[in-house]
């Protein structure tokens, strides 16, 4: 679940140093539980590099150009920003740098067809294609209770370079290789520092929290056994200190990448546990617990509710996948049984 638990001051505005020449500027990210999102300023006092520099909101703006005063820049001097996932609370603010000063913006080119679907828009407001997902997993209920989009499809642009695997980009005077690491999204990359030993991971790997699944207009159909594939990837490389997007720095991105899977492995055995012959992904979503505090689902505001569910279809379409559920689907909603 994608909202946290316990309040830390990782959240603390300011420029807080992480590593020679990476610099963490937390950004506010309003009436979200996610509360702010980590950009990581990269200098060798020549060129300077953002990575996800977070969602267009003039706090925000303003945030970032205290945080780069601090380091001595303002906006004219970055010469490139490295986006891991097309998410708003991580791309929206790097197109309006680029309309602002021109700066170069680079994303994986998995997120294409998240961008291209994104900028389609549509005279709803994407409300059918709610309603739509919604429907698949039982939950056409929440639909009234969401809140309409607040980053409207003009918000977003295709980036100047769209990345591929391994593929290694300067960014502040060094080189980094950009993974491509799908699961929370389709094309979310992470970026890898090899000589300095640093893992720019976007929302592949946080610290404290587990990253929602497939949220997006364009997702994959078996995002949960992509995404466990992406963190046994990064597992097997070097371990290295874990810049996440959300939460504090940690010494060892393995550390985390164990209790992740080993939090699915579990997941995957309590929702085939809960499985009544018929059942929807809302009526999974309903019997299991949900954060740290073992919450029950009623005890989640409707947007947690929605990422609940939708992270119960992902464990149960997998547990389809590797044979040990069937799946059908009725009036468009998808119902799971033995």
């Amino acid at each position: 679940m994608p909202a946290p638990d316990e309040v830390s001051d990782w959240t603390r505005a300011g420029v807080h140093p992480v590593a020679p020449g990476v610099h963490r500027i937390p950004l506010p990210l309003p009436n979200d539980g996610l509360r702010a999102v980590n950009v990581y300023a990269i200098t060798d006092g020549e060129s300077l590099a953002l990575v996800d520099p977070g969602w267009a909101l003039d706090v925000a703006l303003t945030q970032l150009r205290s945080g780069l005063a601090e380091l001595g820049a303002e906006f004219g001097d970055v010469d490139r920003i490295l986006v891991t996932h097309a998410h708003r609370d991580h791309y929206t603010q790097a197109v309006h740098l680029r309309r602002l000063v021109g700066t170069h913006i680079s994303l994986g080119a998995g997120e294409k067809p998240t961008i291209d679907a994104i900028m389609a828009g549509d005279e709803d407001g994407g409300a059918q294609d709610r309603l739509e997902h919604l429907t698949r997993l039982g939950a056409e209920e929440l639909l009234p209770l969401l809140p309409l989009p607040d980053a409207p499809p003009g918000t977003w642009e295709a980036p100047d370079r769209w990345l591929t695997d391994r593929t290694v980009v300067r960014a502040g005077g060094r080189g980094l290789e950009a993974v491509a690491t799908p699961g929370h999204t389709r094309g979310h990359m992470v970026f890898v520092d090899d000589k300095h030993d640093l893992l720019f991971a976007g929302d592949h790997v946080l610290p404290s929290i587990t990253p929602s699944i497939a949220v997006e207009p364009a997702p994959q159909r078996l995002a949960l056994r992509d995404y466990m594939d992406s963190l046994r990837l990064v597992r097997a490389m070097p371990d290295r200190m874990l810049l996440p997007a959300h939460g504090d720095v940690t010494p060892s991105a393995h550390a985390r990448i164990d209790q992740l899977l080993e939090h699915h492995d579990m997941r995957l055995q309590q929702s085939l546990l809960a499985v009544s012959q018929g059942c929807t992904a809302s009526d999974v979503a309903r019997v299991l617990r949900w954060t740290r505090r073992e919450r029950h689902f009623t005890d989640l505001g409707p947007g947690d509710q929605m990422l609940a569910t939708s992270e119960t279809a992902a464990h149960l379409d997998l547990l389809v996948h590797q044979g040990r559920l069937r799946s059908a689907i009725h009036a468009g909603v998808v119902r799971y049984g033995s």
